[in-house]
């Protein structure tokens, strides 16, 4: 008899329900979120799984692949489409959760997500840092530009590298505000250097990067999009076909069809946020140039485009005629 499991995962434990083939309930327990305490359960020879379910979430991660190297046959769900089924629940319990997510398990009513490999998350992390910091930077530079300004000191337009010194200018005479002022520029400094020391790793992992060399043949593709686009694809072999991957980071119209109702909306913006805005950047900077190409600049085209490149092992070629030669 096959068994299916669902897991509510939360930060500290994790509800576990096992049915059967049947949608009996064969056992239902609550366990610490840790693969040790995970496996003990679901390794029990008295089960024999077809499928284990849990939500994709901040631990998911993490504890699929501990249970993948348990030779279990887990499934990572996507987290939109198991919250639409678990609505129809009357009362909303990680009990009755992991229950739901077990019979769907058992139905096949699911929606699976990619789970990245350690690489990539690797890689994310060191995106989602430098952004991070960036915007710390930024805010602290706003801040600065707005408080002074009530007191009629403005800073006007100054780059990176002169800020400091502008702001410095502007309250030399004004002991009381350079007091109040230093400490942000401490922090902005040190900000900024760790900027770029994480830019420079970046810059290091791109140049020992084949596929990412490869994507930045794309007019507009920069180091920072292409090294986006591979963390954020991972494994191109998951897109059957290359137009797929516009859909996945958000790029394709959402759509409304209802009896003598159809229309076309504005993108669905369901995927990767930081992609989506790299690959807008991208296309908005190949608009910017001055080489003519017969790429009309869409984000969504461009995510399709590299992908083909990837796939393929081309590089991007700039007028038609160099593209049916090499064909």
């Amino acid at each position: 008899m096959d068994h299916f499991a669902g897991l509510d995962v939360s930060v500290k434990d994790t509800s576990i329900c096992i049915v059967d083939d049947t949608g009996k309930i064969k056992r239902e327990v609550k366990v610490a979120s840790e693969p040790e305490a995970l496996l003990a359960v679901l390794k029990n020879p008295a089960y024999h799984f077809k499928r284990i379910g849990l939500e994709a979430g901040p631990l998911s991660q993490w504890l699929f692949s501990a249970l993948a190297e348990a030779g279990l046959p887990v499934i990572c769900v996507e987290t939109r489409h198991m919250q639409a089924v678990l609505q129809a629940q009357i009362n909303k319990t990680d009990r009755n959760d992991a229950r739901g997510i077990a019979q769907m398990m058992r139905a096949g009513l699911y929606r699976p997500v990619h789970v990245k490999t350690l690489r990539s998350q690797k890689l994310r992390m060191l995106l989602t840092h430098r952004k991070l910091l960036q915007s710390k930077a930024i805010a602290i530079e706003n801040d600065l530009r707005g408080t002074l300004r009530n007191f009629g000191l403005k800073v006007g337009m100054v780059g990176k590298v002169k800020f400091e010194a502008r702001i410095k200018e502007l309250v030399e005479n004004l002991p009381d505000l350079a007091v109040l002022v230093e400490p942000m520029l401490i922090v902005r400094r040190v900000l900024r250097e760790q900027i770029v020391i994480l830019h420079r790793r970046l810059l290091a992992v791109v140049r020992d990067d084949e596929v990412c060399r490869r994507l930045m043949t794309v007019p507009g593709v920069g180091p920072v999009v292409s090294l986006t686009y591979r963390a954020t694809v991972d494994v191109p072999a998951r897109f059957h076909k290359s137009k797929s991957v516009g859909a996945v980071f958000g790029l394709t119209c959402s759509k409304y069809q209802s009896g003598e109702v159809d229309w076309s909306g504005r993108i669905s913006r369901c995927g990767d946020e930081m992609m989506r805005v790299m690959l807008y950047e991208a296309a908005q900077s190949m608009l910017r140039s001055k080489k003519w190409s017969w790429l009309k600049a869409l984000a969504r085209r461009l995510a399709v485009i590299m992908h083909r490149i990837w796939v393929d092992g081309t590089e991007f070629r700039w007028t038609r005629e160099q593209a049916t030669a090499a064909a």
